[in-house]
């Protein structure tokens, strides 16, 4: 009889390939490796991520490989920028480029200009000028512009961006730092051609390590691919597989830890693109039904959410005044017990000393319930 694995079981099983139930020693690159990147669209609040999942974490231990060129942000799962190695970035990105050709030719703005484009002549002239150096969008445009003044430039860089991969170099995403978004190619960021390959399967498996237990559904919502069911049908023999409270197969490596559905999970707060809400078809494993109800999805900015017991239970957000800075969490539909606020206050606490070190008063304030 096939094991069943109720939603905690799910919860812990993930937060601990996560390194959400407690904080790993594991380095900034080999972090960025085992969970296959991280989102990270915004300039700054992904770091946020490794604070959160990394013992001892640092700005530096990010900024400094993103500026020296091994850590690359790079269009790849869902079509979204996610923090790489550059490595990973060579590989992957092939993988995932029928998600960007989807997202390229469906377009509801782009995909009618570009559809009489000769694309190949574009890709070419587009890598040309992003290789010869890093270029804005607008500063992109008018140079493709002037060799296709019949499509909007807009158009023509979105396709582009979605054809060849592309870097966003820095200063943009270093801590500290600011900088417009400019890109240059992979290839002329990375100085060498391509040197290695991954396979369908092997990025299922690297899925699994950091996501697992899992559905095909799931890794589909991850990487934004179809029809991976052949993919998973052929991995069968080297995994392991169980049920969720709702008859539906999960997949999972046979070595993988599974905590106990009881182990203690600590208040963790997460990003605004954290992959841990974004890379499952059933999100129920940490989402609950008080906060699906805010209907966040439909809502900008995207908020910030707080885990406490393993699961979403307030959003969160940090106002700054002068010299103060001060966080406000909101918690849903009812207050936290006595004794969650004071574990919340102290993980708060340290998340302030982090993100505004120069602040010279710290506040923790719990809002009213949402």
């Amino acid at each position: 009889m096939t094991p069943v694995l109720d939603r905690r079981a799910l919860n812990r099983a993930t937060l601990a390939r996560q390194s959400l139930l407690s904080r790993s020693e594991m380095t900034v690159l080999q972090a960025v490796q085992h969970l296959v990147g991280l989102q990270a669209q915004t300039p700054h609040s992904w770091y946020l991520g490794f604070w959160s999942r990394l013992a001892d974490f640092t700005p530096e231990q990010t900024a400094e490989p993103l500026a020296d060129r091994r850590l690359v942000r790079i269009a790849l799962m869902r079509s979204t920028i996610h923090l790489v190695t550059p490595g990973d970035a060579e590989v992957l990105r092939p993988l995932i480029q029928p998600v960007l050709d989807r997202d390229l030719y469906h377009n509801h703005t782009h995909g009618k200009p570009i559809a009489n484009i000769d694309m190949a002549a574009l890709i070419t002239v587009g890598a040309d000028l992003l290789y010869e150096k890093p270029r804005t969008n607008k500063e992109l445009g008018l140079l493709l512009g002037e060799r296709w003044p019949e499509c909007t430039p807009a158009s023509l860089v979105y396709a582009v961006r979605n054809q060849v991969p592309l870097v966003q170099v820095p200063p943009r995403g270093v801590w500290g730092r600011s900088g417009a978004i400019a890109h240059t190619t992979l290839r002329a960021w990375r100085g060498t051609g391509p040197t290695s390959t991954l396979s369908l399967d092997e990025m299922v498996l690297r899925y699994l390590t950091a996501f697992g237990p899992a559905t095909v559904q799931d890794v589909q919502t991850w990487s934004g691919l179809t029809r991976l069911r052949e993919v998973i049908d052929r991995l069968r023999p080297r995994l392991t597989t169980f049920r969720d409270e709702r008859d539906r197969e999960l997949f999972d490596l046979p070595d993988a830890p599974r905590p106990d559905a009881e182990t203690p999970a600590p208040p963790r707060f997460l990003y605004d693109y954290d992959n841990l809400l974004l890379s499952h078809a059933d999100r129920s494993r940490v989402i609950t039904d008080d906060h699906a109800r805010l209907n966040y999805r439909a809502q900008r900015p995207t908020p910030q959410l707080l885990l406490v017991d393993g699961f979403t239970a307030a959003d969160w957000t940090i106002t700054r005044d002068a010299d103060t800075a001060t966080m406000t969490i909101r918690p849903f539909r009812r207050p936290f017990a006595a004794s969650d606020t004071a574990t919340i206050t102290d993980e708060a606490t340290r998340l302030l000393a982090f993100t505004d070190p120069a602040a010279t008063s710290r506040t923790v304030v719990f809002g009213d319930p949402i």
